[in-house]
């Protein structure tokens, strides 16, 4: 695997929150996801690109597919807040503009977490566990991972959540969607309201 870190673009103050939704593969960090933007519709998504295929029945706004020679031209022309490469395929984060005033979420894996703490230290991690290994396999059965992938996100996730708690500045449990996304609002609510907003 191979990731790097992408300095901010400036040293102005973050107008907007940075908000990182992580967690191991099958925690359902794209659905809690999904449902803030349905709650909260000032809340700006940063959706990541990505070079690998698109899954059967996968939206096509989940992700910005593009091939490995345009993902890596806008890598050189320092597009991206973060970077990896997963499984033989890149992922990345657009750079946001930060001046917009909308709290901007960022859905990314630990790697890419790890890069946007380095680079943007205000930023605030909420890590995404599952309630059990079982059930996080019974969601990546269902959304139609083949099963080498499945071993090898349960695998990468043993060595990711000890690394994603210790980074995290909050961390939940998604084991009742609602809930979850209850919790998470609340957070934000009160992390507006930390720096004055």
């Amino acid at each position: 695997m191979t990731s790097r870190a992408i300095p901010p673009a400036s040293s102005s103050p973050a107008l907007a929150l940075i908000i990182i939704v992580s967690g191991p593969g099958g925690v359902g960090k794209g659905t809690i996801v999904d449902a803030l933007l349905q709650r909260d519709q000032t809340l700006l998504l940063s959706r990541s690109w990505t070079t690998r295929s698109q899954r059967p029945g996968e939206k096509d706004e989940a992700y910005v597919f593009t091939s490995r020679e345009k993902f890596e031209s806008h890598l050189a022309e320092g597009g991206f807040l973060e970077w990896t490469e997963f499984l033989g395929n890149y992922y990345g984060s657009p750079a946001p503009d930060l001046t917009t005033g909308r709290d901007i979420v960022l859905e990314i894996e630990v790697d890419g977490a790890q890069q946007v703490k380095v680079s943007h230290p205000e930023s605030v991690l909420i890590f995404i566990l599952p309630p059990s290994r079982e059930e996080q396999r019974r969601r990546l059965v269902g959304r139609g991972d083949p099963d080498h992938k499945i071993q090898e996100r349960l695998r990468k996730a043993e060595e990711e959540e000890p690394v994603g708690l210790a980074l995290a500045d909050y961390y939940l449990v998604n084991d009742e969607l609602e809930r979850t996304v209850d919790e998470m609002m609340a957070l934000i609510t009160r992390l507006r309201h930390d720096v004055g907003r």
